[in-house]
């Protein structure tokens, strides 16, 4: 019998060892609604995925129940000093009701090729600070500090800016460089004006019967960039809400095949005495004349349907918060306003979003509105998932 060296029957026992650890994961995915849910993207975090012993999430792949692989991207939620991925991501569609099984494993780094890509965002230097993101519906973008000093056309404004896209394929790297996107060549344009108003989704605090803002943003930072999701954070300098100080971060996020946007707001108050106050936030749309405006209390929406700029078709624009922060929908001379309450740790999550009828997806008033009051309930019934050792 062929003698095998003690040290080297260790290594052998070890990596055995090591291979029997890392167990395949079985997921259960179920739709607890009565309605068809498109595009839902399953999030994984990583305290959840530890029988893999992946050393790095970016190794985890995902099959459906065909043994076919599932697109999935591993996520750095908190922008930590070494970018440790903290959550796993994939998407799927549901029928009413529907339940999917999906297998995990542990095996080479994910590399993804360009037109898998369905999310995107970048700070654009090169326009001003803007900061741009996008996915294959909608794209929006936000001002720096430098178009504020800008001597062509300065403007200070926290609005949300509507780019209106209708190729799925990202666009932003391509119109920024061809610096020709406020006419539509094909493939959509901006022909929103947002302007010092809230555009889609802007925000500020409400205080002594007013709405207050902050300037243009002072920094920003990428989390995530794709395929599946764009993750980015916002910071925006203290601003004055009646006799108090307030700074910003606002984290924003878009995936691939939604018309929403996910904002979570963190104010920072400098008052010791008012640090643990829930806040009035005030999250806008911009006004328009002719404009169909619908508010839902219960699901927590404000919802509005316009002719826009220039002849280019209609679009539909919505803020949604849950139910439990909605305060009220009412107007300024400038937007139609959602007022909503932050939490203690004056905190506030909600979603912003449009459509464009060009795009051929959500073409109607009636349409937009199911969608605006579906989305909202699948934000009060997420997709039930159960996670299990094959």
């Amino acid at each position: 019998m062929e003698h095998v060296p003690r040290k080297t029957a260790f290594i052998i026992l070890l990596a055995v060892t090591t291979v029997a650890q890392a167990v395949p994961l079985q997921i259960k995915a179920t739709n607890e609604l009565a309605v068809p849910r498109p595009h839902q993207t399953i999030e994984l975090k990583a305290r959840d995925l530890g029988a893999l012993a992946a050393k790095n999430l970016n190794l985890i792949h995902v099959k459906d129940a065909a043994g076919n692989e599932v697109l999935c991207q591993a996520i750095d939620l908190d922008g930590d000093p070494l970018r440790t991925y903290d959550a796993v991501i994939f998407q799927a569609d549901f029928a009413p009701g529907e339940s999917k099984t999906f297998t995990l494993t542990s095996g080479t780094t994910q590399v993804f090729r360009k037109e898998q890509f369905k999310a995107f965002g970048r700070f654009a230097r090169e326009r001003f600070d803007d900061f741009a993101w996008e996915n294959d519906r909608i794209a929006h973008r936000v001002y720096g500090r430098a178009l504020e000093t800008w001597q062509g056309e300065p403007l200070t404004s926290s609005a949300v800016d509507i780019w209106s896209k209708r190729v799925p394929r990202m666009v932003i790297n391509d119109w920024y460089l061809a610096d020709d996107y406020h006419s539509d060549h094909g493939e959509g344009a901006d022909v929103y004006t947002a302007g010092i108003s809230r555009g889609c989704g802007g925000s500020g605090l409400w205080a002594d019967g007013r709405l207050w803002v902050s300037r243009n943003f002072i920094s920003s930072k990428v989390l995530a960039n794709g395929p599946i999701r764009v993750l980015f954070e916002l910071e925006y300098g203290p601003y004055a809400v009646n006799d108090m100080q307030v700074g910003e971060t606002k984290h924003i996020s878009l995936d691939a095949g939604q018309q929403f946007s996910q904002f979570e707001c963190h104010y920072q108050v400098a008052d010791p005495a008012s640090k643990s106050k829930s806040l009035t936030a005030a999250i806008g749309l911009k006004k328009v004349p002719g404009e169909s405006v619908k508010a839902n209390a219960g699901q927590g929406w404000l919802c509005k349907w316009e002719l826009m700029e220039k002849d280019s078709g209609h679009q539909g624009l919505a803020v949604i918060t849950r139910p439990k922060n909605f305060e009220k929908a009412m107007a300024d001379s400038l937007n139609q306003l959602l007022l909503a309450k932050t939490d203690e740790s004056q905190k506030l999550t909600y979603w912003s979003g449009f459509c464009w009828d060009k795009a051929e997806i959500i073409t109607t008033e009636d349409a937009w509105l199911s969608h605006v009051s579906a989305f909202a309930q699948g934000l009060a019934s997420p997709i039930k998932v159960e996670i299990h050792p094959r």
